[in-house]
C-alpha cells in the first residue's frame, strides 16, 4: 500500500534500461474493488489492475508494453491518480494514448491523461511523495451506495479525539507497530509529513501525506484511529503502539476499500499535470 506497501522494486521492469526511444507518463484511476492489487500476480490468472492495462497500452503500442507505477496498491484499493511510465517503440499522440487506451479497458480502470516525458523521469524513483485518502462512512446502518468504495462503521467518531491522535504519527518514525508483519522493505523508518482527519459530508477523512509508506501502513493508522475515535481507547494510545514497535500492539488492521491513493508529487521540470486529489465524490 506503496502498495500502500513501500515501494520496493517491482519486477524486472524495474530501473531496466530501455531500447524503446518514447516514454510516456499516464495517470491510471481505478476502482480495487474486483483486483487483487495493483501488481501481476504469480498465481496466473489473478485479476490485477497492471495486467490489465498493460493489456490496453500494448494494444495502441502494437507492441509488448510494460508499465512502473508510482505506488503498488494492495487488493480492493483504489485509485484517482496513480502514476505511471512505459517506454514504447511508437509514438503516439496524447490523445491516443488516453481514449485509445480506454476503449480496451474495463469500466473500472480509466486513464486520465497522457504526457511525453524524458527517459530520466521514473514513476517511482522520481516521486517525492504520495498521499492516500481513507474515506469511513460512520453511520448506524451499512450503505447500499459505494459499499465497496468506502470503509463503514455503525460506530459514531470522534474527530477531535482522532486528530489529537493522529498528531503522534506526524513526522519521521520507526512505523514497525503500523506496517505488516510480511512487509518486505528494508527499512521501518518513514516521515508522515501530514494526517488531518476531518468530516466531508456523511464522510470521515484520513488525509495522509509521506515519502513513501510500508505495507498496510495507513490502513494500520485507520484501525488505530477508529477504535480511537468510538473511544474504546485514549489519543495516547496511537504514540503507544508507535514507540512498543510490536505489530501486534496495533490491533486490527482496517478494510482496504476506503483507501484511495490520490497524488503523488514530482520535480516541477517533469510538468505533470496536478492532481485534481480525489476520489471525485467528495468534492
Amino acid at each position: 500500500m506503496t502498495n500502500e506497501k513501500n515501494p520496493e522494486p517491482q519486477g524486472s521492469t524495474q530501473g531496466a534500461i530501455s531500447i524503446a526511444p518514447y516514454r510516456y507518463a499516464l495517470c491510471v484511476e481505478y476502482s480495487g474493488a474486483a483486483y487483487r492489487g495493483w501488481q501481476i500476480q504469480r498465481e496466473g490468472d489473478v485479476p490485477s489492475i497492471q495486467a490489465e492495462v498493460e493489456a490496453a497500452l500494448s494494444k495502441i503500442a502494437n507492441a509488448p508494453v510494460s508499465v512502473v507505477c508510482a505506488g503498488r496498491t494492495d487488493a480492493r484499493v483504489n485509485a484517482t491518480y496513480q502514476i505511471i511510465h512505459f517506454d514504447s517503440p511508437v509514438q503516439r499522440d496524447e490523445r491516443a494514448w488516453v481514449l485509445g487506451t480506454n476503449t480496451n479497458l474495463p469500466d473500472d480502470i480509466a486513464i486520465q491523461w497522457a504526457k511525453p516525458v524524458s527517459q530520466d523521469f521514473h514513476a517511482r524513483f522520481s516521486a517525492l511523495e504520495r498521499r492516500y485518502r481513507y474515506l469511513i462512512y460512520s453511520n448506524p446502518f451499512k450503505p447500499a451506495i459505494l459499499p465497496k468504495g468506502i470503509t463503514w462503521t455503525y460506530k459514531e467518531m470522534d474527530l477531535a479525539q482522532m486528530n489529537e491522535a493522529a498528531q503522534y504519527l506526524i513526522g519521521e518514525h520507526d512505523f514497525t507497530s503500523y506496517r505488516a508483519v510480511g512487509c518486505q522493505a528494508h527499512s521501518p523508518v518513514r516521515t508522515v509529513k501530514q494526517l488531518d482527519v476531518y468530516q466531508s459530508g456523511r464522510l470521515v477523512v484520513l488525509d495522509v501525506r509521506a515519502n513513501a509508506f510500508l505495507h498496510h501502513m495507513i490502513r494500520n493508522f485507520a484501525g488505530v484511529l477508529m477504535k480511537i475515535g468510538a473511544g474504546e481507547a485514549e489519543p495516547v494510545w496511537a504514540k503507544q503502539v508507535l514507540e512498543a514497535r510490536d505489530r501486534r500492539q496495533g490491533g486490527v488492521t482496517a478494510p482496504p476499500y476506503g483507501l484511495y491513493f490520490v497524488d503523488a508529487i514530482y520535480p516541477p521540470e517533469f510538468e505533470l499535470p496536478k492532481s485534481q486529489i480525489g476520489p471525485f465524490f467528495l468534492g
